[in-house]
């Protein structure tokens, strides 16, 4: 019932999967087995819902829309449980159709029982070839076979093709559907790496290693605060600014868009270590408490505001030395991490994103301190998102504002060379390649005063 609940909240209520899951899990007290059990049946689930649901209206002769929700949910856990896991044909079967009478649809449980049937009736790899057969738009048969909108392998496709790396389209789109493994940062001042997991420390990031257990937050230092969840390209993302040169004592930083606060907390800690002071923001205020949260076990000379970034330069004239600014975006370079991510989003969805990241961007050079820095990530690869907002804004700032060779600066900042393509500078990080999340980070710097606005 526990992965039934989740789909459920993720599909009616726009609920995160990562988010819920682990309370759910830990409400009704699963076991270890239950609980690895009930994140890959979730997870799982809703990675392929694109091709478990062409491979259930394929079953059924009826598309999904036709379908009950209730009993389309349950047919796509009784799929993935199928074609995705090792479960007995009989067992997912006779479980599916239970939890459909369970949740009081009785009426359907023939229906499910008579279409799941039919799935068992075949392989994953069998239907995806049923599927595609006769589709010539080798987008679409990749869209299909890996379970991503058509849309995303194009944007996906384009991004490698930036950097000369096409061909490693298929190895992208591969790992977007392998779980990652959870990694943690040890905020400096707060905590270290623990010397017996030195060996499971990151490949990349000098503050990061990999959580021993699936649930790290057994794990004290991560319940106290001290050392967080955190991907590894996020905690790039924040050192490539922080690190960037040393810090001078008085420094004013800026995360502009601070929510939930992974890196606000990371640069916090950082920026205590070198006397700066930062100031959080963040637009909703229900991810600015989140962002309280977690900033409360670190010192103080940190302050929490809630505001449009977009207007940051009129709300503080005094200005900053450095900025973060993790700009909203189509979260397409999380994929892996969010499984149900790939579903929400869609192609017309870019432009009104891209048009406000330029204006965050804009806005966030206009508070932006003569020499100072200031750093523009997205979790998405999507040239439209990353590249393309970097240079519309530049053109408009008419020579005020520059670039910084970001890929120089994270080579003195990592454990070990990062494979990047050819950017002019500019840093885009791959799962598949890195075995980050696929985070672009671009520094800028201005060179002369203007008056904020």
């Amino acid at each position: 019932m526990v992965a039934l609940d989740v789909i459920r909240a993720v599909s009616r209520d726009d609920a995160y999967a990562n988010l819920l899951l682990p309370t759910r899990v830990r409400r009704a007290a699963l076991s270890a087995a239950e609980a690895a059990f009930a994140t890959e049946l979730t997870y799982g689930t809703l990675r392929r819902l694109g091709l478990y649901d062409a491979v259930i209206a394929e079953a059924a002769g009826r598309t999904v829309d036709r379908i009950d929700a209730d009993a389309l949910d349950v047919l796509r856990l009784g799929t993935h449980q199928l074609l995705g896991m090792s479960t007995a044909a009989h067992a997912a079967v006779a479980e599916t159709v239970e939890l459909t009478r369970a949740i009081g649809a009785r009426r359907a449980t023939g229906f499910v029982n008579a279409v799941l049937r039919r799935v068992s009736e075949r392989t994953e790899q069998q239907w995806v070839g049923r599927l595609t057969e006769g589709l010539a738009d080798p987008d679409r048969r990749r869209a299909l076979a890996t379970a991503h909108p058509e849309w995303v392998v194009r944007a996906l496709r384009t991004a490698l093709e930036r950097e000369g790396r096409g061909e490693e389209l298929d190895a992208l789109l591969a790992a977007d559907n392998d779980p990652p493994r959870v990694s943690l940062v040890a905020l400096p001042g707060l905590a270290e790496i623990p010397e017996h997991l030195l060996p499971q420390r990151t490949a990349h990031s000098p503050l990061g290693y990999r959580s021993p257990s699936g649930d790290p937050a057994a794990d004290p230092a991560v319940g106290e605060g001290r050392v967080r969840v955190q991907d590894e390209g996020s905690q790039l993302a924040a050192l490539a600014l922080s690190r960037a040169r040393a810090v001078v004592a008085g420094e004013r930083w800026l995360d502009l868009c601070a929510g939930p606060g992974g890196k606000a907390a990371l640069l916090a800690a950082e920026a205590a270590d070198g006397g700066a002071r930062l100031v959080a923001n963040e637009v909703v205020p229900a991810r600015a408490e989140l962002v309280r949260r977690a900033l409360a076990p670190l010192r103080t000379g940190i302050e929490v505001r809630i505001g449009d970034g977009r207007s940051i330069g009129e709300t503080d004239a005094a200005g900053f030395d450095r900025i973060l600014l993790d700009a909203p975006c189509t979260g397409l370079g999380a994929l892996r991490r969010r499984p149900e991510a790939r579903w929400r989003k869609t192609e017309a969805d870019v432009p009104g994103l891209a048009a406000l990241q330029a204006q965050l961007l804009s806005a966030a050079l206009t508070a932006l301190r003569p020499g100072g820095l200031l750093a523009y990530v997205t979790c998405s690869p999507h040239p439209e998102e990353t590249s393309a907002v970097v240079d519309r804004v530049l053109a408009a700032e008419g020579g005020r504002a520059r670039t910084v060779d970001t890929a120089a600066v994270l080579a003195e900042i990592v454990r070990s060379p990062l494979d990047l393509g050819d950017l002019d500078g500019a840093v885009q990080l791959w799962p598949h390649r890195h075995g980050t999340d696929a985070m672009f980070i671009q520094l800028l710097t201005v060179d002369d005063a203007r008056s904020l606005r």
